[in-house]
Formats: C-alpha cells, structure tokens, sequence
C-alpha cells in the first residue's frame, strides 16, 4: 500500500531522514517515508486490479450449472466457476472452499428473496468473483439473523475478497446493507441498482471501482471503507463509472483516503464526499448536500488531514445554513481542475491553503483567491497561519 506523503510535508532535513529510515527498519509506514510531491496520485490503477478483476465475461468451459430453488444451501467447496440460476425463496449460497480457492459465480437471471439471511455468504476462500450477465435480482426483507458467531448484514456478505463485474444488472434490494465485504472489495463493470436501509456498499480494506453503472439508494452511505483494526488501510479508489448516488449521510465515506481519478459521479446526501485525505485528480463530480460538500475530517493517523485538487470537474452546491462547500480540518492544495461551489460558506479550512492552478468559482463568479468562513482558526484567507500537527508528529 502506498501511503500519502504525510511526512514529506510535515519534516525536513537530517531529522526526517533519520525517522524515515528508523520507521522503514521498524516496517511501519514505508512508503510514506519515500512519497513523491504533491499532485501525485496516491494510489495507481495498474496495482489495483487483476486482469481476471476487469474481464467482464467468464471462461464457461468447465463450468458447473445450479438451479436454486425455495428454501435451498447451495454450498460451493471447491475453486470453479459456477453458474447460478432460477427463482427462489429463502436460500442461500455458501462459498466454503480452502484458502488458496478461487471462486467465481456467474448470475444468470438469478432471483432470490431471503427473509432474514444472505443470499450469497462468502465463508472462506481466496477471492471470489461475482459476474452477472443476465439480469439478476437478489433481497432480504426482514432483520438478519447471525452465522455462528458471525453477524451478517448484507444481502452479499463476504469475509475475503470481492470483485463484482459482467455485463448486465444486478438489482439489489436490503433491509440493512447492500453488499458488505470483510476484505477488498473490487468492482470492475456490470449495472447496480441498490436500495438499502443503511449502506449501499461497505468494505473494510478498500473499496476500488473501474467501472459500471450505479444507482444507490442509502439510508447511511452509498460507498463506504473503514477498517477499526488498521487506520492506514480503508480507502476507496474510483477510475471510472457512472454513479447517482442518494443517501441520508455520506455518499463516499472513507476512513482514510479518497481518490477520484475519473467518472461521473452526481450525489445527492448530507455530506457528498468525507475522508481523512481527499484527492480529486479527474472525473466530473456533483454533489448537492445539506451539511458539507466535500469534507476531509481527522479519522486516520495514517495519511494527512487535506483536500488536494489536481484535475477533476467539481460542482458543489449547498443547502442553506451552518453549511460548507469544501470543509477541510487540516489543509487545503488546489492544483488543477475546475471547482465551483454554491452556497453561504463556500470554503472552510483549518491549516493552510495553496491555490497553483485551476480554475474556482463562488457563487458563480471567478475568483483569484480561496476565503476561508473559520477566520482566525487556521490559514485565514490563505495567509500565513499555521498547520495543525496531529499525533505529536
């Protein structure tokens, strides 16, 4: 994993490079120790995916057939690549295959409606791989009952790896979560209607998304990635795809960072986009919300406390009162892109501010400067002011 450059900008000189080297000897943060200068993304698509990740269609020439019928556990123990069908009530397949398995399953207008467990529970394997490609409709319509000693809240419930692709749409319906996943989770096509009493998609190590087309409906989030055990980890990664996103908290919420290199993104919720590091490289995104647009908040040690700017299109506008159009608790770098923001409280940062390029507009009018609504707290319209130093460092 490639952490942000959190040390770069925080120490200089023979003390940075002597804690630099300390920290690679102890095998904590080694790459952050090495990061490059701002703009620099913090994540690159190549390391992300597989090419198994991005294929869209399955290899079916050894592939074995289930139909799933009312009441049926479908239990899969063994790497393959399996076919699922039929219309049916209560069942659910189990994914229970040795560690070193990878699994695919290929949804063929499959419909199943669960009234209190998952329709796919992912127990153990190495990856598993969901494919879609005929249209597919999967829903848990009461409280979901535990596994054991496991919880589940998903209607797709993973405890390893997840990559969900293919060519056609997969609609989900949840009185919980959409699609939870223990590890990362990956998305690389395929067509999502999601409806969810509380997150559309939830993972704990990173959510990662190349492409498809997404229409979440949330209670809480529609993407959200936190891991409680390991703050450096619980990002999410978005290098294309069509998304209109409405939820009743975040529409992105990563407790580490968000990067957004490419896409259509339209959110409508409380907060659009929340993260420790925020870096919008490219993509069009619009977010209406009624608390903050795009909102970098303290929840990881791991990376700094910022927004950066380097190339995205970016419209925020906002509802009326004790709002924020970009609210950053650390520091604010605008790099490139086109940023417009609507609303009383347009800009509201902490540390500094560093405006090099790109194009921002407030209220509709071009503007040479960033005001910053906290006067006096951080950098004060962008002149001098101090960084807030977290965790001693």
């Amino acid at each position: 994993m490639k952490q942000k450059r959190t040390w770069i900008r925080k120490m200089t000189g023979t003390v940075a490079c002597l804690l630099a080297a300390m920290m690679i000897l102890a095998g904590g943060f080694p790459q952050a120790a090495s990061a490059a200068a701002g703009g620099t993304p913090v994540y690159s698509s190549a390391d992300l995916f597989t090419d198994r990740d991005l294929a869209q269609e399955a290899d079916l020439s050894e592939a074995a057939y289930i139909s799933v019928s009312d009441g049926q556990e479908v239990r899969i123990t063994e790497a393959g690549v399996y076919v699922l069908s039929g219309t049916a009530a209560d069942a659910t397949v189990y994914v229970e295959a040795p560690d070193d398995a990878k699994v695919q399953m290929v949804l063929q207008n499959l419909q199943v409606t669960n009234s209190d467990f998952p329709v796919i529970n992912v127990v153990s394997a190495d990856k598993v791989f969901i494919t879609t490609v005929a249209d597919s409709a999967l829903a848990v319509t009461g409280t979901f009952r535990a596994d054991g000693g496991t919880s589940t809240d998903g209607v797709i419930f993973s405890k390893q790896d997840l990559t969900l692709n293919g060519t056609a749409m997969l609609t989900i319906a949840s009185t919980e979560n959409g699609v939870v996943c223990k590890d990362d989770l990956k998305i690389s096509g395929g067509t999502y209607a999601i409806t969810a009493k509380s997150k559309a998609f939830e993972a704990n190590d990173s959510i990662r998304v190349a492409g498809g087309i997404f229409t979440l409906r949330a209670g809480t989030d529609g993407f959200h990635a936190e891991n409680s055990g390991d703050d450096s980890k619980g990002y999410i990664w978005i290098g294309g795809g069509s998304m209109n996103i409405t939820c009743g908290d975040d529409g992105i919420h990563a407790a580490s960072v968000v990067q957004i290199d490419d896409g259509e993104i339209t959110i409508s919720a409380a907060e659009g986009i929340e993260g420790t590091f925020i870096q919008l490289n490219g993509g069009t995104i619009s977010i209406t919300a009624s608390d903050d647009g795009i909102n970098a908040a303290n929840k990881s040690a791991a990376v700094e406390v910022a927004v950066e700017f380097n190339g995205a299109t970016v419209n925020v506008a906002m509802g009326a009162g004790d709002t924020d159009g970009i609210d950053s608790n650390g520091n604010l770098y605008i790099n490139g892109g086109v940023i417009s923001v609507t609303g009383n409280s347009t800009f509201d940062y902490d540390g500094t501010v560093s405006f090099t390029g790109g194009t921002v507009y407030i209220n509709g009018q071009q503007t040479s400067s960033i005001p910053n609504q906290m006067m006096g707290v951080g950098g004060g319209w962008g002149m001098g002011g101090g960084r807030r130093e977290r965790g001693g460092w």
